[in-house]
């Protein structure tokens, strides 16, 4: 017997390369088809120019340079940036949410949870649909509690000034529930003893909390802080669904996906559609660079 054959035998019957591919092939064929190929795709058509009845012809770099000169993109780009930000506010809330479920000795622990991820299963349409009739200015339910109390409400959505923050809110609370199951996994990964020898120094809940519980969430915080800023800059549901077109707040709530779909699937501009969805793709690359770079700072894994 070679030493090759006892190999062989050794590893198995699965030692053979022809297996490895099998097993990873039908990973490999769907990412092929539906993430690379669409991207060089997407890539391709940003060069061109469509036509009024189809078909397209090449334009080199003149999307690229409508880009530069479109005010739209730019307002856009603050209001993406500006839902972004709003929704990173939600990971500190989630955190806290998670670490009061995690509470031993909490009564309801699994409703208050079924409760948070309520809305993660929820389609999109029926929770625009349910919160456009909570901000609405003639019988909203908001406007009614806060009159209430003596405030005066408002029209939410049709305000410029207060349309976005209206939709970023609600996205907090639809992607809340993702998140509190994330942390909650993560603190389950918290060793008992940290907690008794704080205990035994004599540091509180407070201390215990931003000591020894935010430090070892830190590997959780940092994946859904990747996972909230590129859902961030791919909103679109929320503000087609909440924002209609003829709503005088649609130039101060409009998201870069949405420009893309305006100028996609509205105005049939399928060249300078596939420009914006590249620069999409390269904001949401060099800001997830970013994000790992600076994880090296702050998250600890040990």
């Amino acid at each position: 017997m070679t030493a090759t054959t006892a190999l062989r035998r050794r590893r198995g019957p699965f030692a053979s390369p022809w297996w490895a591919l099998l097993f990873i092939g039908p990973t490999a064929l769907g990412l092929l088809v539906f993430y690379l190929w669409p991207t060089v795709r997407t890539f391709i058509l940003s060069f061109t120019q469509s036509g009024p009845f189809g078909g397209s012809a090449f334009a080199g770099l003149e999307n690229y340079a409508r880009l530069a000169e479109d005010p739209a993109l730019g307002r856009a780009l603050i209001n993406t940036a500006i839902y972004m930000l709003i929704a990173l506010v939600g990971i500190p809330l989630a955190v806290a949410i998670a670490a009061l479920l995690n509470t031993a000795g909490l009564k309801g622990r699994s409703v208050y949870r079924m409760l948070y991820f309520l809305p993660v299963v929820t389609m999109p349409a029926a929770i625009a649909l349910v919160w456009k009739m909570l901000y609405n200015g003639d019988y909203g339910i908001l406007n009614q509690a806060l009159h209430v109390v003596g405030i005066q409400g408002g029209s939410w959505l049709t305000n410029p000034a207060t349309a976005l923050y209206a939709v970023a809110l609600v996205g907090i609370w639809a992607g809340l529930g993702t998140n509190i199951v994330i942390f909650l996994a993560g603190l389950q990964g918290i060793p008992d003893t940290l907690m008794e020898a704080a205990s035994l120094d004599g540091a509180g809940p407070i201390r215990k909390f931003f000591s020894i519980t935010v430090p070892m969430l830190s590997p959780s915080i940092f994946f859904v802080s990747v996972i909230n800023v590129i859902g961030s800059l791919q909103v679109f549901d929320l503000v087609y669904l909440m924002i209609g077109r003829t709503n005088p707040a649609l130039p101060d709530t409009r998201t870069i996906v949405y420009l893309f779909f305006q100028a996609g699937f509205i105005d049939n501009d399928r060249g300078y559609a596939a420009a914006i969805a590249f620069l999409l793709l390269i904001i949401i690359l060099g800001l997830t660079i970013v994000q790992f770079r600076l994880q090296k700072k702050w998250v600890h894994y040990e």
